[in-house]
């Protein structure tokens, strides 16, 4: 029957795939018996292609070469598409706040449902005071967090983040990031600007953080202050 013979079919290509090349695989049909009396690998090769020789269905060259291309294409399609594991995965965080916090937001961060703008002030490790506004985003696609939530390294303010001030060198900087526009208003301070829905992030304490945004500060003995900035885009 059809169905029989469809399967059949693809039983062959099945075994074909297994073989790297289609020498490989025409050389598979071949039996000693075939080798010993012809004599002439190449003329065994071209009987199995004609279908003089092997055992049962044998695929054309260009049959083989789609199949092989397709079963590649889907192989890594899949893996493509595999769910890459969180940093945060599998880490107990139940005693640092602030980690715990960053790993609660890492999947929505990362699927880009959730900006989060992160504030942490502290000690550098010359001593000095220095604080800075992280794009959680940004900062999670240019570097492996995974040292962060092991606690082998720790989250620190940068020259090359949104905002960063030394408050003994007074040396400060400002970046736009791919997610944020930095804004210096004189009147309102410093405000972030979300390139997505162009809507305002404003920073200071004493003022609402703006439309889809709050304000999160973390009791936490990690740092000398951490506040987030969660902005849901719509």
């Amino acid at each position: 029957t059809d169905m029989a013979e469809s399967n059949e079919v693809g039983d062959v290509a099945d075994d074909a795939l297994k073989y790297d090349t289609y020498e490989q695989y025409l050389d598979s049909q071949i039996s000693q018996m075939d080798l010993y009396y012809l004599e002439d690998q190449d003329l065994a090769r071209q009987l199995v292609e004609l279908g003089y020789r092997g055992s049962g269905e044998t695929l054309k060259r260009e049959e083989f070469e789609a199949r092989k291309k397709a079963a590649e294409e889907a192989k890594a399609s899949k893996l493509r598409n595999a769910p890459k594991k969180l940093a945060s995965a599998d880490k107990d965080l139940s005693q640092f706040p602030f980690l715990h916090n960053l790993a609660e937001r890492e999947d929505l961060v990362r699927n880009g449902k959730l900006t989060s703008v992160i504030f942490i002030r502290d000690k550098n490790s010359k001593g000095q005071e220095v604080s800075g506004y992280i794009d959680y985003a940004h900062r999670l696609k240019s570097e492996n967090f995974e040292p962060y939530f092991e606690r082998k390294k720790r989250l620190m303010p940068k020259p090359s983040d949104l905002s960063y001030y030394n408050w003994e060198t007074q040396h400060s900087t400002s970046n736009s990031t791919p997610n944020f526009q930095v804004i210096a208003d004189n009147e309102a301070g410093l405000l972030f600007k979300n390139k997505r829905d162009r809507k305002v992030i404003n920073v200071d304490p004493k003022s609402l953080p703006g439309d889809n945004s709050r304000r999160i500060e973390i009791k936490t003995s990690e740092y000398l202050q951490v506040v987030i900035y969660d902005h849901v885009t719509r």
